[in-house]
């Protein structure tokens, strides 16, 4: 099978790169076990770009690798260290490509070298226990992990960007015609359908400077899919003008220049129509070729009135001779000449897809009841979903606080929602069931109320106003034994005489807190 060298539609499967995990992890030290939480944030994924590049003209690359994805992002790590973003794959396209969702609808149309569409966004990172602590949740055992990349199906269509198109019946002399025009070598032969791809030819007439593209010969019934015209019209609507090419040395019975000429004009505004194009504004120029044939010259000058009373400008060429090709491309120059000057300043812009708005707009979830189950959508309630993780009950209990302060519990009890129902959050081919609980406990056994971590009230060290509290206590009983010993008050100072009473509660770590004026 012969391997083609020019595509202009092409599927492609696009992903973007998955976000890292974030890390739960303790800093440690000497002296310090438990230096408080220092796991990292996960690194984004890569996103996918599509970027028009002035040097490519054909989508053959993505015609033998349609599938496409971004860069992973790195997990984190300890010591609040975040794991490396992915890497952006981007995609070079040709300009004037328009991209297509799976349903047909146009995602963006590509013109402009250097213009950006973020195609598909890679995964956010997730957050590390350090980025977790708060001051209820000081110590957070758990960690988010990193939500996966967008993922779809497009279409790429190429629609060459050309200031004239050259249109026509099959061996009517377009490629002749760009050649001698232009320094470009399309294919040429005596046959029908030579040419099968679209070639571009860059033409100078005086101070302007424009591209002519030969489109693939049209025919009649071309908008509804017969020959090479159901392919290649799309290669048409960007032109600022159009040259009907006729032949006027055909000698295929039932054909002349004028009813060649009704045949392509019909097809056009067939697929005007069809795909609610512009082409019927267009200006058009007729060139009517092969005028170095004797009878082709007479056949010219028979059709010149007939064109020239619909309001066309008329061409006499010849492709061979070179006769008229001057005339022919100044008159082209003016026109693109004109259309540039009309048309706004064009920037480069980078375009980002955003997800649409779902249902209840302006709301951040919704929930109905199906089939005994109560189905909660929304955007926010998945991407937390997708970042718990799910073996542990601190991550568990921290994703219940998260959907109870967005407002699920809530009106889940107003619907009629009762302990035990059935609670599935996201799509189905990703959704996560519950079972509705509104008085679970985050973290299971180590935590009590949502939010409050009672490993960190829990702790049994003594303040400091406690330390000071109980060393004035035994400071003063000191004192008073002391005094009891001296004026012979003290039962004990004849068995313990020379030695001071020890306080009940003494602690050998009160020693290292006298001061320099204690005596003791």
């Amino acid at each position: 099978m012969a391997v083609p060298s020019f595509v202009d539609k092409v599927t492609l499967h696009v992903a973007g790169g998955v976000g890292g995990d974030g890390v739960s992890s303790v800093h440690r030290e000497k002296f310090k076990p438990l230096g408080g939480p220092d796991g990292g944030n996960g690194g984004h994924g890569g996103s996918v770009i599509l970027s028009v590049g002035a040097d490519v003209t054909t989508l053959i690359d993505y015609h033998h690798e349609p599938h496409r994805r971004g860069t992973n992002g790195a997990p984190g790590a300890g010591n609040n260290r975040s794991g490396s973003n992915g890497e952006d794959l981007i995609l070079r396209v040709p300009d004037g490509t328009v991209v297509r969702d799976e349903s047909g609808e146009v995602l963006a149309d590509l013109v402009g070298p250097g213009t950006e569409l973020v195609i598909a966004a890679g995964g956010r990172g997730g957050l590390g226990n350090s980025a977790l602590a708060s001051s209820k949740r000081k110590a957070p055992g758990f960690a988010l992990k990193g939500e996966p990349g967008d993922e779809l199906t497009i279409t790429l269509e190429l629609k060459v960007v050309a200031d004239i198109g050259l249109v026509g019946f099959p061996s009517a002399g377009k490629s002749s015609l760009i050649a001698a025009l232009s320094r470009a070598r399309p294919k040429i032969a005596d046959y029908p359908f030579t040419t099968l791809i679209p070639n571009l030819g860059v033409v100078t007439a005086g101070s302007t400077t424009f591209t002519v593209a030969d489109v693939p010969g049209l025919i009649e019934g071309a908008s509804e899919g017969r020959g090479l015209g159901h392919d290649f019209l799309r290669h048409v609507e960007r032109c600022a003008a159009l040259v009907h090419v006729i032949d006027c040395a055909t000698v295929d019975p039932g054909r002349d220049p004028l009813s060649d000429l009704d045949i392509i004009e019909a097809e056009l505004a067939a697929y005007a129509e069809a795909t609610g194009s512009d082409l019927g504004g267009r200006p058009r120029l007729v060139a009517l070729n092969k005028t170095d044939v004797p009878d082709a010259l007479e056949i010219a000058g028979f059709v010149r009135a007939d064109l020239e009373a619909r309001g066309l400008d008329v061409f006499d060429v010849s492709a061979s001779s070179h006769a008229g090709l001057r005339e022919l491309s100044f008159a082209m120059a003016e026109i693109v000449a004109s259309t540039r000057a009309a048309a706004p300043v064009a920037e480069v812009t980078r375009i980002v897809l955003r997800p649409k708005a779902e249902a209840g707009v302006g709301r951040e979830f919704t929930i109905a009841e199906h089939d005994g189950q109560w189905i909660v959508r929304g955007e926010k309630p998945k991407r937390w979903v997708r970042q718990t993780d799910f073996s542990n009950d601190e991550a568990v209990g921290f994703l219940a606080d998260r959907l109870n302060r967005l407002g699920v519990e809530d009106e889940l009890l107003k619907l009629g929602a009762k302990a035990g129902d059935d609670v599935v959050i996201g799509d189905e081919k990703d959704a996560v069931m519950f079972d509705f609980d509104p008085q679970i406990m985050a973290g299971a056994e180590v935590l009590g109320r949502r939010g409050e971590d009672l490993r960190i009230d829990q702790s049994d060290r003594r303040t400091n106003v406690q330390r000071r509290e109980e060393l004035a206590a035994r400071r003063a009983y000191e004192a008073e034994r002391r005094e009891a010993r001296s004026d012979g008050s003290d039962p004990a100072s004849s068995t313990n005489a020379g030695r001071d009473w020890d306080f009940p509660e003494d602690d050998p770590a009160l020693d290292g807190e006298r001061s320099d004026e204690d005596p003791a």
